[in-house]
């Protein structure tokens, strides 16, 4: 079959590319080619609002007219002859191409078959199942272990968090927040072992560096992703912790194949490097420039993503290089409960804002980074 444009991977990239597209070309052919059995939807609602009671029917994300091709994955590229092929064998020619394919979960070695690697509707579903008032271990202290593991424990189930780092997103967060958080979920009833990393894994017996035992009813890990470059770097194309790409989304000075979202190694001219982001503003900020891009629009990305969390009652947006491991200007209305926190580079330019239970501040921060202005005393955004 032909398409006009052919985006592989069904994710919300895919289809804020797809509203990019249509902005500029209304008649164009597309074809979404995901490797799920469902349609777009709206991940962050996995570890965040299904679990508080959100109705699973309002998940879905709507779609321009496009052809949605599922259950199909994309197994090579012939870029001289514009053509895509899937694992049963069927061919896609294409105009133009779009590579929104995302990340896979990282591993545990050992027997992991029963562990439940968290990313998909499917893998909620299963969670769902499994927690019903059981005992879940969660593997992994970051982004999505920490959001996991209290939506969990909000739905009366008991939790035990396993996570190498010393706090609570640790690398993340400043030490004194980290260490504060982490407290909080212990008196919100979580076992937090820091400090501990995982041994072996049997089913759901899993063994520990200090020789601890913990035999859960269930396993979750929430241990980031690894981008899905293999069809990138089969076909030859630049591919450095994510495809390549430049300020347009084009990759490799081709005007036929781009790439967006998770998957982009991208350049910001604001922040001056190149980063990789894994959150919903830019899947659905950078897929609609490109998508746009796509159809004959020269659209720069200087999009400034920002992503949030939901903590038990405790609550974040955070805007830019949100990285602990930076220097941090501390301004709290209320000690580590409300406030603000500025990461800083050595010269005191800010580089990115986490607004903790502060709200409407993400304008406000974006243009405290761009202005470029360093920061003084305890002015913040």
């Amino acid at each position: 079959m032909h398409t006009d444009y052919l985006i592989v991977g069904g994710g919300l990239t895919a289809a804020a590319a797809a509203r990019g597209i249509r902005d500029v070309d209304p008649d164009g052919t597309i074809t979404i080619v995901s490797n799920e059995s469902h349609p777009p939807y709206k991940r962050p609602w996995l570890s965040k609002k299904l679990w508080a009671g959100g109705d699973e029917s309002r998940l879905w994300v709507e779609l321009p007219d496009v052809r949605l091709v599922t259950d199909r994955q994309i197994v090579s590229l012939d870029l001289g002859a514009q053509t895509a092929t899937d694992g049963s064998g069927d061919e896609y020619r294409y105009g133009k191409l779009l590579l929104a394919t995302g990340g896979t979960p990282r591993r545990l070695s050992g027997d992991d078959g029963e562990v439940v690697y968290f990313r998909t509707l499917d893998d909620y579903r299963r969670l769902r199942k499994l927690a019903d008032g059981s005992h879940v271990l969660v593997i992994g202290g970051g982004f999505i272990g920490s959001e996991i593991a209290a939506a969990l424990t909000s739905n009366d189930v008991k939790v035990t968090m396993v996570f190498p780092e010393p706090a609570v997103n640790f690398r993340l967060l400043p030490r004194d927040l980290a260490d504060f958080v982490t407290e909080y979920y212990r008196e919100k009833g979580v076992e937090v072992l820091a400090d501990e990393t995982v041994a072996s894994v049997e089913g759901t017996r899993v063994r520990l560096g200090s020789g601890r035992v913990i035999e859960a009813d269930a396993v979750v890990a929430g241990l980031g992703i690894v981008p899905n470059t293999s069809l990138a770097e089969d076909a030859g194309l630049p591919v450095d912790n994510g495809i390549v790409v430049d300020e347009h989304g084009r990759v490799g000075d081709r005007d036929d194949v781009f790439a967006a979202g998770d998957v982009a190694s991208f350049p910001s001219p604001v922040l001056g490097r190149r980063f990789r982001v894994e959150h919903e503003d830019h899947a659905n900020a950078h897929g609609k420039v490109v998508g746009a891009n796509m159809a004959g629009a020269d659209e720069v990305y200087d999009h400034i993503p920002f992503f949030y969390s939901d903590l038990f009652d405790l609550g974040y947006e955070a805007v830019g290089e949100v990285d602990s491991r930076l220097g941090a200007v501390e301004r709290w209305e209320t000690p580590l409960r409300k406030g603000i926190v500025t990461y800083v580079d050595a010269d005191k330019y800010p580089r990115g804002f986490l607004l903790w239970d502060t709200w409407g501040k993400v304008d406000d921060a974006r243009e405290r980074i761009k202005a470029g202005k360093p920061v003084e005393g305890a002015e913040l955004v």
